[in-house]
Parts: C-alpha cells; structure tokens; sequence
C-alpha cells in the first residue's frame, strides 16, 4: 500500500515560503517608513533647524504612515481571507454534490504532480477519506484551512515594521546637535536602506548589488527633493 504524500510534500514547503513572504513584507514595511519618514523630516530641516518642528513633523509622518500601512494591509488581507473562505464553501459544496467527479479531479492533479495513475488514484482516495476538503484546499486551491490570513496579525505587522523603519530618521534627525543633524540623517537612512535592500534581494533570492543600489539611490533622491523644497519654502519665508 502506497502512502499518501505528505502536506510537505504536496506544497513543496509552503510553510517556508510562507514566513520568507512575512519576512519580505517587514522588510519593505521598514523600508517605506525608513524613506517616507526620511524624506520628511529632512525637508523640514530644510526649512527650519527647530528640534521641536522636526519632532512634531517626525511623530506626524510616523503615525500616519503606518497607521495607513495597517489599515491598508488590513483591508487586503481581509479581502484575501473572504476570497479564501469564498472558495473552501464552493469547494465544500462541489464535494457533496458530485464526490465521484471531485476524486477523478484530484487525482489528475496529484498525476500532474508526477505520480503515476495508480498511485495518484490511490493517494487521492487516501486524502479523501482523511479529510476531502483539505485535502482538495490543499492541491487544488493552495489554501491551508488551518492556517487562513489573518487580516489583524497583518495590519499589526505592518504598523510595526513601518514604525521601526520610521524610527531612524526621527531619531537621527532630532538627536545630534544643529549642525551634524542632515549629515547623520543621510548617512544613516542610507546605510539602512543599503541594509533593507540586501535583505530583500536576499529573501527574494535575487542578486543584492541592483537591488541596494536602486534603493540607496532611490531614499538619496527623495531627501534631495525634499530638502531643496524645504529649503526654498525656508528661504521664501513661507
């Protein structure tokens, strides 16, 4: 008697790419506060060197950027979370409709995954007799019913990525005295992004030069911009 594959063996270690996927959205939720907030708190310092208006413009941009990540996150994972739950009650009812069709499907899936006929017959009996439903959730719509998005764990990841890559700027921005402020800033924003940028290449299994030097480049122009609109508002009195 042939065993039925094992859920490892199905999904290929699902679960792994599943927490490399968690840990890419970190890293691009820290990278996005690391530039947005950057970008912010040196255009103020552009126009203004007050720490009490670079704090206050800091904070700001902090809290609403990832309160906007959260609730953005939260609203397309839950979206995510309907259209899995949408699809394991059309599965559900597909199974007590027509069974016999169900299995013969089943069964060519696991046959594309190269078993042979007979085995994948076999394990596909196998499967259906421990649980239908998952077992089809599994190979045919790549959903683990024990395991659906959570929309809150999300959205409370997000926040916080964003707000630990918001920190560094704010605090680089606020902390050294009025004269080294723009220089730690930028060297420091810079140094983080060559960090997060190596991190996503590295998660993505892509090459990491490309990737830290699109990223160093992209946080150096926006702080650029937004110094010189900073310094022309300064400048205009505005």
């Amino acid at each position: 008697m042939t065993d039925a594959p094992s859920h490892d063996e199905v999904h290929g270690g699902g679960f792994l790419g599943e927490r490399l996927n968690w840990l890419r959205a970190a890293v691009l939720g820290a990278n996005d506060g690391v530039v947005s907030t950057a970008g912010l708190v040196v255009g103020v310092a552009g126009a203004t060197d007050s720490r009490a208006a670079l704090l206050t413009a800091g904070l700001a941009g902090l809290l609403a950027g990832s309160m906007s990540m959260a609730a953005g996150e939260y609203v397309s994972v839950s979206t995510q979370r309907d259209s899995e739950r949408a699809a394991l009650a059309q599965e559900k009812r597909e199974l007590r409709e027509q069974p016999q069709a169900e299995l013969d499907e089943l069964t060519g899936m696991l046959e594309e995954r190269g078993l042979s006929p007979e085995v994948a017959r076999e394990a596909a009996e196998q499967l259906t007799e421990r649980d239908a439903l998952r077992a089809h959730a599994r190979v045919e719509l790549g959903i683990d019913p024990d395991r659906l998005t959570n929309p809150w764990h999300a959205a409370g990841a997000s926040f916080l990525a964003f707000t630990a890559g918001a920190l560094l700027p704010l605090l680089a921005i606020v902390l050294p005295p009025a004269g080294w402020r723009l220089l730690v800033t930028v060297l420091s924003v810079l140094a983080a992004l060559v960090l997060t940028g190596w991190a996503s290449a590295r998660l993505g299994t892509a090459p990491a030069g490309p990737a830290v030097l699109r990223n160093a480049a992209g946080g150096a122009m926006a702080m650029a911009v937004t110094y010189g609109a900073g310094s022309l508002l300064g400048a205009a009195g505005v």
